[in-house]
């Protein structure tokens, strides 16, 4: 029988585990500003970024407290060192960290998933409060 997705999450300490995805933001939110909301990982391990070993996006969820998920933004990585000369050998490279400026009305959770193209999938969740 197939697992269920929320079953092939992978979760850990992001201070010891390279691939959880880091949520930086205040703790609490103005309900009238936007807030800035930084998701990236490997910030105390680094992540490799190479054509064989990367991070391919990132997500982040919003989920007030009491109602449905709401999806706040997506960061595809897509520049890992490919070229045509061979793996690692390309001109550029994207570092796995996304910002973006959120409006809430009502506490709730955050949540992030990132996808390493080896490892699979990784989340990491964030309470907020909103007054």
């Amino acid at each position: 029988m197939a697992q269920q997705l929320g079953e092939l999450l992978q979760t850990a300490d992001w201070k010891k585990e390279k691939h959880v995805p880091i949520i930086e933001c205040a703790d609490n939110w103005s309900p009238d500003d936007f807030a800035e909301v930084t998701v990236t990982l490997g910030k105390e391990v680094a992540h490799p970024n190479t054509t064989e070993h990367h991070i391919r996006w990132i997500e982040l969820f919003f989920q007030p407290e009491g109602a449905k998920t709401y999806q706040v933004a997506r960061f595809d990585f897509t520049a890992h060192g490919e070229s045509a000369k061979g793996a690692n050998e390309g001109p550029v490279y994207t570092h796995h960290e996304g910002k973006v400026r959120v409006k809430a009305s009502a506490p709730g959770t955050l949540y992030a998933l990132a996808y390493c193209n080896i490892h699979g999938l990784w989340q990491s969740s964030k309470d907020i409060t909103v007054g």
